[in-house]
C-alpha cells in the first residue's frame, strides 16, 4: 500500500534535501524537483498527494506552474507555496489560483509539518464530501442489530484485513456502498483515498480517459485508478460496464500498470477493487454481456447485502438513526414515530430498501407537524410523494452577474430538476434535454452534479 506521496519543488539543493529528510522521517514518500520542467515530468510520472512549490525558480516560476495546473478546473492535489521574497500580491494570486497556503522562508519545520498535515486532512474531507450533498455521510458502522447484519459486519471486518478484491451484491438502495466504505474504513488502506466510479459513465472512448487519465502536452489528467492510489476504487454497478471497457480494465489489472491516453510511460497500479452490482454476474457472463475472466478477478470474495425486507427487525433502529441525522445535520425538527407507525413500517415491503426509508424520514420531517409521526401520515407519505417544485427563473438566477456565471447557475438548476424528474435515469434525461449521453455526463461532472443519489 502506498504511503502519502509529496512532491517538493525548489531550486535550492539545501532546502530540497532538508525538507525531503524531514518529511521522510514523518513517514511520507518524497519526490524532488529542482525546477519547473522537472516538476512537470514528476507530475506525469506519478500523481502526488501534495506539492510544496517554490515561487522563484530559474526556468518557470511557481505561479506560472500553478496557473498551468489549475487550468483543468481543479489542482491535482493541495499545493503549498514557499518563498523568501514573497509579496502580499503574490500570496493573494496564489490563493486565488487554489493554493492551500503560503509559507515564508526561512522555513519553520514545525509550521511546515503542521501545514502539510492540515492540507492533507482538508483534501481528504473535500474528497469524502464530493457527491455527498443531500446524501447521508459515510456510515462507519452499518446500522442494524439483526443476526444477518451482525454476521455481515463481522465478515467485512475479517475481509478488510486481507487485500483481496471484493464483489458486493444486493438490491439497489440496500446499503451496498455503505458496506464498501465500511470495509475501506476497517482496512490498512483507510488513510488513503476512497474513489467511487459510476460505471455507467464509462461509454466508448470515455472509458480509457476516466479509468487511466490523459496526457495532452504539458497537461496531465489523472484517471480513477490513479486518484485511488493506495486506497480503494469502488466500481458502482459493474454489470453496466461495456465489454470494451471491461477488456481495458482487465488488461491493466493483469499487468499491474497502464498507459494514460496520449502517454508513453506506464503507471503502476496500487489499489483495492470493490465492485458493486444488483445483477447476477454469472447470468451476465452466460449471456455474453460480461467477461468471464474479469468476473473471476472480481469474485474473489463475494458479499451479499440483504434487502431491508429480509432484516425488517432493524427498521426501528434505522428510523431513529435518520431522525437523529436530519435533525442534527439538516436542522429539521425532531419528531418520533408512533408504535403503530413503526409496526406498519416493519411490515412494509420496502421496494426501495434503506434508501426509501431514508427518503421517507426526510419527507415526513419536512412536510409534517407535531411531535409524533402516526401511521396515517406514514401511509400518505409512502403513497403520495411530494411533487417536484418548479421555481421561477428569477428565483434561481441573479441577473446582476456575468452571463457565464448566470448560465452555469441556470444549467445546474435545470439539470437538477431533470434528474429529480427522471429519478436519476440518464437515458430519459438526455432524451428530454436533447443531449447526447456522453456530453451530458461531462456537463454533469463539470457542474458538480452527482447522479447516483437520485436512483
Amino acid at each position: 500500500m502506498s504511503a502519502t506521496h509529496i512532491l517538493v519543488v525548489d531550486d535550492e539543493p539545501d532546502i530540497r534535501g532538508l525538507v525531503q529528510e524531514i518529511l521522510e522521517d514523518e513517514g511520507y514518500t518524497v519526490a524532488i524537483a529542482e525546477n519547473g520542467e522537472t516538476a512537470r515530468h514528476a507530475l506525469r510520472d506519478r500523481r502526488p498527494d501534495l506539492i510544496l512549490l517554490d515561487i522563484w525558480m530559474p526556468d518557470i516560476d511557481g505561479i506560472t506552474l500553478l496557473k498551468e495546473w489549475s487550468e483543468d478546473d481543479n489542482l491535482p492535489c493541495p499545493v503549498i507555496m514557499m518563498s523568501g521574497h514573497g509579496t502580499v500580491e503574490t500570496a493573494v494570486e496564489a490563493t486565488r489560483l487554489g493554493a492551500y497556503d503560503f509559507l515564508e522562508k526561512p522555513l519553520s519545520m514545525a509550521k511546515l509539518l503542521l501545514t502539510v498535515e492540515r492540507a492533507l486532512e482538508a483534501d481528504k474531507l473535500q474528497q469524502e464530501n464530493i457527491g455527498l450533498k443531500r446524501r447521508t455521510p459515510q456510515v462507519h458502522e452499518p446500522i442494524g442489530r439483526s443476526a444477518s447484519m451482525q454476521r455481515l459486519r463481522e465478515q467485512v471486518k475479517r475481509i478488510a484485513q486481507h487485500d483481496t478484491w471484493v464483489l458486493i451484491m444486493g438490491e439497489a438502495g440496500s446499503g451496498r456502498e455503505t458496506f464498501a466504505r465500511y470495509l475501506h474504513s476497517q482496512s490498512a488502506r483507510r488513510e488513503r483515498p476512497f474513489v467511487d466510479l459510476s460505471v455507467s459513465s464509462l461509454a466508448g472512448g470515455n472509458a480509457a480517459r476516466e479509468l487511466f487519465g490523459t496526457e495532452e502536452g504539458e497537461h496531465t489528467h489523472y484517471g480513477s485508478l490513479e486518484k485511488a492510489a493506495g486506497g480503494t476504487l469502488l466500481l458502482d454497478e459493474v454489470a453496466d460496464m461495456e465489454l470494451e471497457a471491461q477488456l481495458k480494465l482487465l488488461g491493466a489489472l493483469d499487468s499491474g500498470s497502464f498507459l494514460r491516453v496520449g502517454g508513453n510511460e506506464p503507471v503502476r497500479i496500487d489499489v483495492r477493487i470493490v465492485a458493486v452490482t444488483q445483477r447476477n454476474l454469472e447470468d451476465e457472463v452466460r449471456a455474453g454481456r460480461f467477461r468471464e475472466d474479469l468476473f473471476y478477478h472480481l469474485n474473489v470474495v463475494p458479499l451479499t447485502v440483504p434487502s431491508l425486507q429480509e432484516h425488517a427487525e432493524d427498521v426501528p433502529d434505522l428510523l431513529n438513526f435518520y431522525l437523529d441525522y436530519f435533525a442534527t445535520h439538516e436542522k429539521l425538527p425532531y419528531r418520533r414515530f408512533s408504535v403503530g407507525a413503526q409496526n406498519f413500517l416493519r411490515n412494509y415491503g420496502w421496494p426501495g430498501n434503506v434508501r426509501e426509508l431514508k427518503n421517507l424520514v426526510q419527507r415526513v420531517l419536512i412536510l409534517g407537524a407535531g411531535d409524533e409521526i402516526g401511521q396515517k401520515e406514514v401511509e400518505t407519505a409512502l403513497g403520495a410523494p411530494p411533487p417536484i417544485q418548479v421555481q421561477a427563473l428569477e428565483g434561481l438566477v441573479s441577473f446582476d452577474q456575468p452571463l457565464r456565471t448566470a448560465r452555469e447557475q441556470f444549467e445546474k438548476a435545470y439539470l437538477d430538476y431533470q434528474l429529480e424528474k427522471h429519478a436519476g435515469n440518464v437515458s430519459k434525461m438526455a432524451k428530454e434535454a436533447g443531449m447526447e449521453r456522453t456530453h451530458l455526463y461531462r456537463k454533469l461532472r463539470s457542474l458538480g452534479i452527482e447522479i447516483k443519489e437520485r436512483r
